[in-house]
């Protein structure tokens, strides 16, 4: 199923659309605001190569202000509408992982009175361009993924907090009220901002945490690898090879005493090594190979279209100097996931994980490279469901337009996950 369907498609499926949607949007306050819900969602599925209002407004016979009017000035709390998107998502398929990633919705110079547009490096570009950087917890599992929640990425140009010449931090001001920016939202790091939808899911919202999922831009942030632990967070993380950290079995000494000033604390007599050092010295032999899903592509070698590598898995303790210390001086161990592709020199790719030491190669594999669906997720709510095409200049505008994008791509997976429903070609 493509989340871009004909009118006469879409005409079919409105029952259908209609019920998905009534207990998503039944906490918004009024009728008029829950059937507008549904007018933007029906807009934003429709064919059509721009998803702003106007295009979206011709499309479904409307006026394009009260698309306008729902999504910029109407009040109505988004938040609820992504607890809901995350409370079916739990129960319409099995949620391996909660995949922490951000993207970038490219704009053109004229668009820098946008909230949170700047020149800044998206992955999405491969460069430093204009855009602006929306992150995003994704309910990911095997079948099916579902983002449902946002932030909007503001960089220190944006708070003018961080701007020391007063004439620009007026300015500053004076745009970010033009945006509806409250004073309450400053810069935050994507890390920080991770966090706090980490918090707003398993707090307020009251789903239970499966392991948390990211990219290196997250996983080598030692402080956010903390602050999951200290929530009680399991993760895979992928790391850059050049993490330090000692073997598992290695074990702090206790230094000589002088017999003057205070006695040293125990420490590791080697220095610690790079997680690429680690790999090599247990040598691809340690490795074993795994197949973490079965793709589309078939070929006479690969009839099952079988996605394998070869893995190694190794206890380590990585040793960053802000990692407290247990009593004794210990590091605290944890997984270091290596691929080591076969006809490859050295290891292409490093994880950390603090999953138990039970964890099974095959279920650590199947974590660290669950963060395809992620990309699926992107690419259709980017090509098919217009989650980049917001033209507004409201703070709030653009929080509710990505959660209607993201209610819509998940009526689109309840549609995929329903075997009654043909496929489109």
């Amino acid at each position: 199923m493509i989340c871009s369907v004909t009118p006469e498609e879409i005409n079919e499926l409105r029952p259908r659309l209609e019920a998905f949607i009534a207990p998503m949007l039944a906490e918004l306050p009024r009728a008029d605001q829950r059937e507008k819900g549904e007018l933007y969602v029906r807009g934003l599925m429709m064919d059509g190569q721009r998803k702003s209002m106007q295009p979206m407004a011709e499309r479904l016979g409307v006026d394009h202000q009260r698309l306008q009017q729902f999504i910029s000035s109407s009040t109505w709390d988004y938040t609820q509408v992504r607890a809901n998107i995350a409370t079916w998502a739990s129960g319409a398929f099995p949620v391996r992982a909660w995949v922490v990633d951000d993207t970038g919705f490219l704009k053109d110079a004229a668009s820098v009175s946008s909230p949170g547009v700047a020149r800044q490096y998206t992955g999405t570009a491969g460069k430093i361009t204009n855009c602006q950087i929306g992150v995003s917890v994704n309910l990911t599992g095997d079948t099916a993924s579902a983002a449902a929640n946002w932030r909007l990425f503001l960089p220190e140009s944006w708070d003018p907090a961080l701007i020391d010449d007063p004439e620009q931090a007026a300015l500053v001001r004076t745009r970010r009220r033009r945006c509806g920016i409250g004073e309450d939202f400053g810069h935050r790091a994507k890390w920080h901002l991770a966090l706090d939808m980490l918090d707003e899911m398993a707090g307020d919202w009251g789903l239970q945490p499966p392991p948390v999922v990211c990219d290196a831009g997250y996983g080598d942030i030692t402080a956010f690898r903390l602050a999951l632990e200290e929530r009680g967070l399991a993760y895979v993380a992928a790391v850059k090879a050049t993490t330090s950290a000692h073997p598992g079995q290695a074990v702090p000494q206790q230094p000589p005493y002088a017999g003057r000033g205070p006695r040293p604390r125990p420490r590791y007599p080697q220095d610690p090594s790079s997680l690429k050092e680690l790999a090599m010295a247990a040598g691809r032999t340690a490795g074993h190979y795994v197949t973490w899903r079965h793709g589309t592509r078939t070929s006479r070698s690969n009839p099952s279209a079988a996605m394998r590598s070869r893995f190694l898995a190794l206890r380590v303790r990585p040793a960053n100097r802000d990692i407290p210390r247990a009593d004794g001086g210990c590091l605290p161990e944890c997984w270091l996931l290596a691929e080591w592709p076969p006809g490859a020199a050295e290891p292409t790719d490093y994880w950390l994980s603090n999953l138990p030491a039970g964890t099974l190669l095959r279920d650590l594999v199947r974590l660290a490279k669950i963060r395809w669906r992620v990309e699926h997720d992107y690419r259709e709510l980017k090509y098919g469901l217009g989650v980049d095409h917001f033209e507004g200049r409201n703070f709030t505008g653009w929080h509710r337009h990505v959660t209607m994008a993201a209610l819509a791509q998940a009526f689109c997976t309840e549609l995929r996950l329903d075997p009654k429903v043909p496929a489109r070609a």
